[in-house]
């Protein structure tokens, strides 16, 4: 009887897509609680059966009807394993739900047994009063996860691996854990690609890292973050806040001065420092909710015609007068101290004895400093980073009901990166790859 995939805590899909872009079709069973994930996974992948049922309820040896499984794979709910809870209480209800994995091992002894996580899942101990992580028993309940399995005849090993060492837009970084009971290696595969800079690359070992200006579509509008209108910013994605937040206003001038001569990406979140990023790097890791927003660096010809370019396009025609060309920023810049901004608009800062305002320079050319524009990435753009292939369904689910802007955001922050099952179930079954090959 043929063997069968199964996908456990299936989400949007990400674990499901990787593993049928190795064995070339669908994953045979998936189960999620929630309705909204299991619409937009049955909308790409209809030949799946599914449950929208608590992982808990379902039944191994009835779902699996008597068929042998090849590979069960298991995306256990990771945010109360996080850091990102910080000091917040966390469920032991919901961290305990990895235990799921034991149940299918001993019910229908799958060969082949994946689980993905965050890198706290190793972590895993009792809670305290507070219910948070007991530091005395850190690991305790993690090693009696792992002694369990094998117990029950399987090898396991586990490896911290990165999306974009595979291919993957993004530098999300992830648990994976493999267990196996058919004798056959643990196999872990190696990257596909590395830093830009480094000899493997250099070398054509490697292929460098995808950066994210692949996944950024170019030819949306970025709204100036002095506009005034708030149906521009909610047409294109932007928050509708005006004025925009102080922290917002001074996370887009440190962007500014740390990426100069190109456009880059801001996250908000809650800490007061800057963090972004330059948008030829992979993407940092994308969660449930969208914290990226897109500044845009323009240039603008100063001539009659006062058209405009984006810095992704090739630059107009140099006439012989020269100096058409300006990057289009949004403020000055003084050196000293921490640095200071002012937009161009308002009264220069006093003056000192010494020169410390200047326009911005690029590759030697002084540049006037007009505007910035600023958007939020769209979910679409947030997929392609995660790995999902471009034809990914996500505005609507299996019926062609309209799937809302925050639930496509959530479920791509939920989502395994595909690239990295892909790897994994190439490295460790390729018999049922090889049935891609055969058919």
């Amino acid at each position: 009887m043929k063997e069968i995939v199964v996908d456990n805590f299936a989400g949007g899909g990400g674990a499901s897509t990787g593993i049928e872009i190795a064995i070339g079709r669908s994953v045979d069973i998936a189960i999620n609680h929630d309705p909204a994930e299991i619409a937009m996974h049955k909308a790409n992948h209809p030949d799946t059966e599914h449950y929208t049922e608590d992982v808990w309820a379902v039944d191994p040896e009835e779902a699996c009807a008597g068929r042998p499984v090849a590979l069960a794979w298991f995306s256990p709910d990771c945010k109360h394993f996080s850091k990102a809870k910080g000091g917040k209480p966390v469920s032991n209800k919901i961290r305990g739900l990895a235990w799921v994995a034991v149940k299918w091992a001993k019910k229908v002894r799958p060969r082949v047994i994946m689980l993905e996580n965050v890198e706290e899942f190793m972590d895993w101990g009792r809670l305290t009063k507070e219910d948070k992580p007991d530091p005395e028993h850190k690991g305790e309940t993690f090693r009696r996860f792992v002694l369990q399995l094998k117990h029950l005849g399987y090898q396991v090993d586990w490896r911290i691996l990165r999306a974009c060492d595979f291919g993957a837009p993004t530098t999300r970084k992830r648990f994976f854990l493999i267990a196996r009971r058919d004798g056959a290696p643990i196999v872990w595969p190696e990257p596909t690609h590395g830093d830009p800079g480094s000899l493997e690359v250099k070398a054509g070992m490697k292929k460098p890292w995808v950066p994210v200006s692949e996944c950024i579509d170019w030819s949306l509008p970025c709204p100036s973050i002095f506009a005034t209108s708030l149906e521009i910013y909610r047409e294109y994605g932007v928050r509708a806040v005006r004025p925009l937040a102080e922290k917002t206003m001074e996370r887009i001038a440190a962007g500014i001065r740390k990426f100069r001569d190109r456009p880059f990406l801001i996250q908000y979140h809650s800490s007061p420092e800057f963090r972004g990023q330059s948008v030829d790097e992979p993407l940092m890791t994308v969660d449930a909710s969208n914290r990226y927003g897109l500044c845009m660096a323009f240039l603008t010809q100063f001539n009659n015609h006062c058209s405009g370019t984006r810095p992704d396009e090739p630059m107009p025609t140099t006439t012989a007068q020269g100096g058409h060309f300006g990057l289009v920023e949004a403020f000055l810049t003084a050196y000293f101290g921490n640095g200071y901004e002012s937009a161009v608009n308002e009264p220069m800062p006093t003056q000192t004895g010494k020169d410390r305002f200047g326009l911005v320079t690029v590759y030697g050319d002084e540049y006037r400093i007009t505007d910035v524009g600023l958007r939020m990435l769209t979910p679409r753009e947030l997929f392609n980073a995660q790995g999902f292939p471009a034809d990914y369904i996500i505005d609507r689910d299996a019926d062609g009901r309209e799937y809302p802007r925050g639930e496509q955001v959530k479920r791509c922050g939920n989502a395994v990166c595909p690239p990295i099952p892909t790897a994994l179930v190439r490295a460790n079954l390729p018999e049922l790859c090889g049935e891609r090959a055969a058919g």
